[in-house]
């Protein structure tokens, strides 16, 4: 058997080997030795009601973080500049075009920024589209009101901080016909629940006349394939005061009619007995004694 010769490797492929590792050393040198600069991660956007901040992590350490966030199609703005805290409130930029799509990254710059003269280190976010990602806020019931066998129930819409013609939208004026409110409803006395859904504001349900019941609401985007439902609302309930009936009413009428007949009557019966016995009491007295 012929034997087999040791693998050599040419001049070239080892001098190309011996430069990446070079390169890759400097890259670890310069992020973790040079500048001693920590490199934000995770970064996640948290949105209720178009209330916009993103988070990120590490604890920064000998490091400072400044933001920026763009559109789809502009320029990247600088937001939270050289902050050591790990989240930064950009609802003013989303809420001048919630329909958008936006971009944000967070850069790392070493504390002393005066003596760093490099580019920046950043990270990325993922992309952020507020009308489709931002979560409901847990509505609130405004009024509400049991009459015989309907109920009423009013929902309040939320305020947003999307301006329109000078003043704060609701959530309403921002979502039009795609918010939607669904209503659950049950008897006191019960558990089993049922629900009713309206495009508006007001529900108008038929109860059971006499009957309390309890309910709840839940904001709803049917036009989002997630992320569509708002927690639920606390739970409200009626207060129906059982009333007399007509016919009780009148039975209870007669009997206290009744009553104080009788109490008249043996009344004045007491009176006339009182009075006669004082008139015999009277003619049976011995003569000459006043």
């Amino acid at each position: 058997m012929t034997p087999t010769r040791p693998r050599v490797l040419c001049p070239e492929a080892a001098v190309s080997r011996t430069l990446l590792l070079g390169w890759v050393l400097v890259q670890v040198a310069g992020v973790s030795g040079t500048t001693g600069v920590v490199v934000a991660y995770n970064l996640t956007w948290k949105s209720t009601n178009f209330k916009t901040i993103l988070e990120w992590e590490p604890k920064p350490i000998n490091t400072v973080y400044t933001v920026q966030i763009s559109p789809r199609l502009g320029n990247w703005k600088s937001k939270c500049y050289a902050t050591t805290d790990t989240e930064c409130d950009l609802t003013d930029e989303i809420v001048k075009d919630v329909k958008q799509t936006y971009f944000a990254r967070v850069l790392s710059l070493p504390a002393n920024a005066n003596s760093y003269a490099g580019e920046p280190m950043y990270t990325n976010s993922p992309d952020f589209t507020p009308y489709v990602e931002t979560n409901l806020g847990q509505p609130t019931i405004q009024s509400f009101n049991q009459a015989d066998t309907k109920l009423n129930v009013t929902v309040r819409d939320a305020r947003t901080l999307v301006r329109g013609n000078g003043t704060f939208l609701s959530l309403r004026d921002v979502f039009g016909e795609d918010l939607s409110y669904i209503l659950y409803y049950w008897k006191a006395s019960s558990t089993g629940k049922k629900t009713a859904k309206t495009n508006t504001n007001e529900f108008l349900i038929d109860v059971d006349k006499g009957e309390n019941y309890c309910f709840n609401v839940q904001a709803v985007i049917s036009s989002r394939r997630a992320n569509q439902k708002s927690p639920e609302s606390p739970t409200e309930c009626t207060s129906q005061k059982k009333g007399v009936s007509r016919d009780m009413f009148f039975i209870i009428g007669a009997v206290v009619l009744v009553v104080i007949t009788f109490i008249a009557t043996l009344s004045l019966s007491l009176h006339k007995c009182r009075k006669a016995r004082a008139g015999r009491s009277g003619k049976n007295a011995p003569f000459g004694v006043a």
